[in-house]
């Protein structure tokens, strides 16, 4: 994880990843704490990680994104190296009104990152790029 999140954000986080590899699941203290800190992304961000919505996305360059089947079946992209996602709701409560530190995307992100339960996909350099340019053109 990048040190784009506040450092008890990154302290949480850290340790969601400690109790989960060491327990296989997250104590009620710690989720808990997710819901004071990320709020009303909580819930939703541990269904997403639930379902297997997490995708990381890897060229043979090393590029990588996460893509996140969102509860209303659009995927969006995401990335954890910018903290940063193509939903309309980061660009409003996080961007525009900062109300949020994250949505539910990124934060689904963020924890199966720590969970380990991310999905794998490699792809060609090309099928990477068309991958990031059609979130463009869909926002366009």
């Amino acid at each position: 994880m990048d040190s784009t999140l506040p450092a008890v954000a990154e302290e949480l986080l850290k340790e969601i990843k400690k109790a989960f590899q060491e327990t296989s699941h997250v104590p009620d203290d710690l989720l808990l704490g997710l819901k004071f800190v990320f709020g009303p992304s909580a819930v939703p961000a541990l269904d997403l990680v639930d379902q297997r919505s997490v995708t990381r996305v890897m060229s043979p360059s090393g590029r990588t994104a996460y893509q996140v089947l969102g509860s209303s079946g659009k995927l969006y992209t995401c990335y954890s190296s910018c903290h940063f996602c193509t939903c309309p709701a980061f660009g409003f409560t996080v961007l525009q009104k900062s109300e949020s530190l994250l949505c539910k995307h990124i934060l689904a992100v963020y924890l199966s990152q720590a969970m380990g339960t991310c999905q794998e996909l490699t792809v060609s350099e090309e099928q990477l790029t068309s991958i990031l340019l059609a979130e463009e053109e869909d926002e366009g």
